[in-house]
């Protein structure tokens, strides 16, 4: 984030507000006194025929005398961090629609809930200030310039609500980038400079050495393409005090089709976007690093496109994973599970302590939870707890979903190991981590996350826009969680 941010212990006035443009009032009750511009307000919540009491459902924003804005929301202590984070992002909005060089937010209340509310309206202004890729002729970029809390003071400098702004901005600039610009041979090319900008280690298997090493799930996918330029990505930050090995996988198909099994166009449309798990995976390593937290942490990227052509799988073909398991092609639009099966298999085999992969992976799961959160599904069910606390802490809401061994009897398959998945797509997102848990070595504990909410029309929890970086959050929030 490259707002200067200041910190201002003393309680927001007018007086100390006379010149700011942009405000932020952050309340946390009725009854917090000597509110700036209450006069301004009351005028306003009787000409709307409402009352401050509402400000705790709906914001309010007034026009002050001085040419400014002032924005008013009520944060009561019942919310739970989504429901902020959501009231947060309304309030901000008309803020952020005015490309503020400068915001003064301003909290009140208790001590108890001052550094909660500051943290989290700093997150949500600068996540929301931050510019993604445009192509528009037109198009003026104004930088938020710096931040200024009022009211709380804190011992840190917010290290963490920055590197998680950073995380959350690098994995959205990645996946509403346009196909062609974001090819399999350019995204490399990009994750390289990453890893040079950031000191991580890098490696790659491109699609020769992948058929040396036999990841026959993998190169079935990425075969399709007319450039051989799939590769799974490998990258590394560790630190000398490391205490824990964390894996990250992440699903970076770079443009779907759904290949032979081609989608309509109203289903292909976004589907550039398809590789929005690598983008977290590689937005969660940033934020690592960024707050050198001391943990190892692989991230592992399974980047390809599935197209259509001479040499693109097909239903019915047998194919060999990289752990000698066969599989029974049944869908070629069902290529996600196939690229992380392999990388999956490579990522256990450096015995983590832990696997997390997030794809966005099965319709069914949409179906299950809509686009308002995701899906969770673990090998350790004594992690289900810890998991879900982690989406509630973050304010990005997962759901946990059922890991039974019963389900396998849906993907038996007559001529190989296993079926790739059913055709009827019934309960298809558990039938995906039933598949997928083939292929993790070692007895590796592992989490699957089904991004069902990686993309909602006119944004979800604090993130404005429609492609939201739903993951970050909850990934940090959960390796902080395994740390302790």
């Amino acid at each position: 984030m490259s707002a200067k941010l200041r910190q201002n212990a003393a309680i927001a006035n007018e007086n100390t507000l006379k010149d700011s443009k942009h405000m932020l009032f952050v309340l946390s009750s009725i009854d917090d006194k000597n509110i700036p511009f209450k006069d301004n307000l009351d005028t306003k919540l009787k000409r709307i025929k409402s009352k401050l009491n509402d400000l705790n459902k709906t914001p309010l924003v007034l026009d002050l005398p001085n040419g400014g804005i002032a924005s008013y929301v009520i944060l009561d202590s019942q919310l739970n961090m989504f429901q902020r984070h959501t009231l947060l992002r309304k309030a901000i909005k008309p803020i952020i629609a005015e490309q503020a060089e400068k915001i003064d937010i301003c909290v009140f209340g208790e001590e108890t809930v001052k550094e909660a509310h500051a943290c989290a309206a700093y997150y949500v202004a600068t996540v929301n200030a931050s510019e993604l890729p445009s192509r528009k002729k037109e198009h003026k970029q104004h930088i938020l310039k710096s931040v200024t809390i009022h009211g709380y003071k804190a011992a840190h400098d917010y290290t963490y609500v920055n590197a998680r702004v950073a995380g959350n901005t690098l994995c959205r600039e990645l996946t509403v980038t346009p196909p062609n610009e974001l090819t399999p041979t350019l995204y490399r090319q990009k994750i390289a400079k990453l890893a040079l900008d950031n000191g991580w280690d890098h490696k790659e298997y491109d699609i020769n050495s992948l058929k040396k090493l036999g990841a026959g799930t993998f190169i079935a996918v990425a075969q399709g393409s007319d450039q051989q330029d799939a590769a799974i990505v490998h990258l590394t930050y560790d630190p000398a005090n490391a205490k824990k090995h964390i894996a990250i996988v992440g699903k970076g198909i770079c443009f779907d089709t759904g290949g032979h099994n081609l989608k309509p166009a109203k289903y292909m449309q976004g589907m550039h976007e398809d590789m929005n798990g690598s983008a977290v995976g590689l937005g969660i390593l940033l934020a690592v690093t960024e707050m050198q937290l001391p943990i190892k942490l692989d991230c592992w990227l399974a980047i390809a496109q599935n197209h259509i052509g001479p040499n693109a799988f097909k239903q019915n073909d047998v194919i060999t994973a990289l752990n000698g398991m066969t599989i029974e092609v049944v869908h070629t639009d069902a290529e996600g599970r196939m690229v992380l099966a392999d990388t999956l298999t490579l990522a256990s085999r450096k015995n983590p302590d832990l696997i997390i992969d997030f794809a966005t992976l099965t319709g069914s799961m949409i179906t299950a939870l809509s686009n308002r959160m995701s899906g969770v599904i673990t090998n350790r069910p004594e992690l289900i707890n810890m998991i879900t606390n982690a989406g509630m802490i973050a304010g990005e809401r997962v759901v946990s979903f059922p890991y039974d061994d019963d389900f396998d009897s849906e993907l038996d398959s007559d001529i190989a190991d296993i079926k790739q998945c059913t055709l009827d797509g019934e309960a298809d997102h558990i039938h995906a981590a039933r598949f997928l848990g083939k292929f993790i070595e070692n007895n590796t504990p592992w989490i699957h996350t089904d991004l069902s909410s990686a993309n909602r029309k006119g944004g979800l929890g604090a993130v404005e826009s429609d492609t939201n970086g739903f993951g970050v959050g909850f990934g940090l929030a959960l390796i902080k969680h395994l740390m302790n």
